[in-house]
């Protein structure tokens, strides 16, 4: 086994591309809706699968039929599911995403079984012959407590596994970086967005985000995602920020998701932080080519030849 995927799961319902939204009591037409399996662990855990990585996914859903459909969507992926555990008392987790043309996404979510998904109904022995832990989505997992997580990256370290962490910063959430800080101290590699790393660190710039997070834990890589903007990188004093890759952008959902699984793939291949970024930035771009969160995204073969074929310039700060 590759990668565990712990995390957020969720049952997304994708509107295909509309030109506005419905005024009240109007029918707005749109050409189809897509159903998949969603959120973090399984967005990136599907990138994996694409990337040629196998892949067990941790998480909760409900007894319902969107949790029926998770977890099938997830097994015909070629996915592990034996760990997803089921709610008694929360239905699945469910997000309505609205596109429309020339705007931002709007979305319409429940929590549900993510609400109800703690350190509890994870076991440790879920991560032997693993190579790396991801965790997607931490801090919309309100029952997943810090120590939880201290706890379960230190399981981790003892089984020799990489530490990744992402997380979710839900709107009106007060954080501060030394509830994280335990966390972090027993993270490998960071990857925030820049509003989530401004919120944690106070700090405006993506270079000084970096270099707050990294003050925590000197060996941790963080990668900070900046959307349109590209992203930064730092390990060490080494510091790169690239650009994006253009691409023709139908839906930017799960491009987040799909940039981690990339550079989860080049830490499995050892690659220096220059390729890895190179090409996490390559598969998270090729996620926004087609509606939902994976269906866009590059096979591995086809993100090897898109990065040999499009060179695209990595500037080096100074750290």
């Amino acid at each position: 086994m590759d990668v565990i995927c712990l995390g957020i799961l969720v049952a997304d319902v994708f509107v295909d591309p509309i030109d506005a939204l419905p005024s009240g009591g109007e029918l707005k037409l749109t050409n189809r809706f897509l159903l998949s399996a969603g959120g973090c662990a399984a967005n990136t855990a599907a990138c994996l699968r694409r990337l040629q990585r196998s892949v067990r996914v941790l998480g909760k859903v409900g007894t319902d039929m969107f949790g029926d459909f998770v977890i099938t969507d997830l097994k015909r992926l070629g996915i592990d599911t034996a760990d997803v555990k089921r709610s008694e008392t929360h239905p699945t987790s469910a997000t309505v995403i609205l596109n429309v043309r020339g705007e931002d996404r709007r979305y319409v979510h429940c929590f549900g079984a993510n609400a109800d998904f703690s350190g509890a109904d994870v076991d440790g022995s879920a991560l032997e012959g693993a190579r790396a832990l991801y965790v997607g989505g931490y801090l919309a997992m309100p029952r997943f407590s810090p120590e939880d997580l201290v706890e379960l990256f230190r399981a981790a370290k003892e089984r020799s596994l990489s530490t990744i962490l992402d997380v979710v910063v839900p709107a009106g959430t007060a954080l501060s970086l030394n509830q994280m800080k335990p966390i972090l101290e027993l993270t490998d590699v960071f990857l925030p967005n820049d509003d989530e790393a401004r919120i944690l660190t106070g700090q405006k710039s993506p270079i000084a985000q970096a270099e707050r997070l990294t003050q925590l834990n000197p060996a941790c890589t963080v990668v900070i995602t900046q959307g349109r903007r590209g992203a930064l990188a730092r390990r060490g004093n080494e510091i790169l920020q690239i650009a994006t890759f253009k691409m023709n952008s139908v839906d930017e959902s799960g491009a987040g998701d799909a940039f981690d699984a990339g550079f989860i793939t080049g830490l499995l291949e050892n690659w220096p932080l220059e390729q890895c970024l190179r090409f996490a930035s390559a598969v998270g771009a090729s996620c926004t080519r087609a509606l939902g969160c994976t269906e866009g995204v590059f096979h591995f073969d086809e993100a090897m030849a898109f990065v040999a074929g499009n060179p695209i310039h990595i500037e080096k700060l100074n750290g």
